[in-house]
């Protein structure tokens, strides 16, 4: 009969490192991001006609678990990069084993996608399709600097998407609508590669031209967007491009990798801006300033956790 006082058969719980370890899942989330891609689904919810409200949570559960899962899996396969480079992050610093994450982002994934079947059945296509981008960029896309940004911006253009399924026939005849995140997230990728060493000038002359056909192609729906929101998405095409043209710009005069950090930590939060043009475009001033809360919250919760 076995001895239950010995303390060799005992579990011990050890609240530091649970605590530790949570938080470090946490961090591999990255919140912050996760507030902008609710950012898209709120946008294409707007696109699709806000019918169907019953189905925006299971949209919004669905962008958090896909998007949650790709940024976990991400560091998952960077583990022995950022050993060198960035030994700071949860998993190389040994706050979260390896293994944990896999299957933290794996479940996180597998989540998204069932919130979605929950929606409808255009979303869960869509949502089958995020997951399998962002795996194939974790994996291997990232480290072409053709394909990676492409394959990011393909992303979160289907996001958009997402967010556009709570109204399937909305979906096929407005889908076009997607090349604006496609490109703004594009040209943020294409400037993230030089933020550890620096980066050459032609990435950032690419990304400022995407950026200026982003603003431009936003003006051009908000003349043809309805008249109560067209003040409000004009504001907010000046707002976006007052945030990100100078950083850019600033990456592109200078080349190292602190100003491409801010560059692309300032792109990344700025998306936020890109889809409240279209909440005000589409669904009028008052739905923008719903969606433009999620830049708020974004923005605070970049002050606790990493944006790249």
């Amino acid at each position: 009969m076995r001895n239950w006082s010995d303390p060799r058969l005992q579990i011990h719980y050890d609240p530091v490192r649970t605590a530790t370890a949570g938080s470090g899942l946490l961090e591999l989330v990255r919140p912050p991001n996760v507030a902008t891609a609710l950012a898209d689904v709120l946008a294409g919810y707007a696109i699709a006609g806000l019918g169907h409200p019953d189905r925006l949570a299971w949209l919004l559960a669905a962008t958090a678990g896909l998007y949650g899962g790709g940024v976990v899996l991400n560091d998952y396969f960077d583990r022995a990069l950022d050993a060198v480079e960035r030994p700071e992050r949860p998993i190389p610093s040994g706050r979260v084993r390896a293994g944990t994450a896999a299957s933290f982002g794996a479940g996180l994934l597998l989540l998204g996608i069932a919130a979605a079947t929950m929606a409808t059945k255009q979303a869960a296509v869509v949502a089958v399709a995020i997951a399998a981008l962002a795996v194939t960029y974790d994996a291997a896309g990232k480290h072409s600097r053709v394909l990676g940004p492409i394959n990011m911006g393909a992303c979160r253009g289907l996001n958009l998407l997402l967010g556009m399924a709570a109204g399937p026939a909305v979906l096929s005849s407005q889908s076009g609508v997607a090349v604006l995140p496609f490109a703004y997230i594009w040209a943020v990728t294409s400037v993230s590669r030089g933020e550890v060493h620096g980066g050459g000038r032609g990435a950032a002359t690419g990304a400022l031209l995407a950026l200026a056909g982003v603003l431009g192609g936003l003006l051009w729906l908000s003349v043809q967007g309805a008249p109560e929101g067209r003040l409000t998405a004009w504001l907010l095409t000046a707002a976006l491009a007052w945030r990100v043209m100078p950083a850019f710009w600033a990456a592109r005069r200078e080349g190292r990798p602190d100003t491409i950090r801010a560059a692309v930590r300032t792109g990344v939060l700025s998306l936020v801006l890109l889809d409240a043009v279209l909440g005000a475009v589409y669904a009028g001033t008052w739905y923008a300033l719903l969606v433009l809360a999620a830049a708020f919250v974004a923005g605070w919760l970049a002050r606790q956790f990493a944006v790249t």
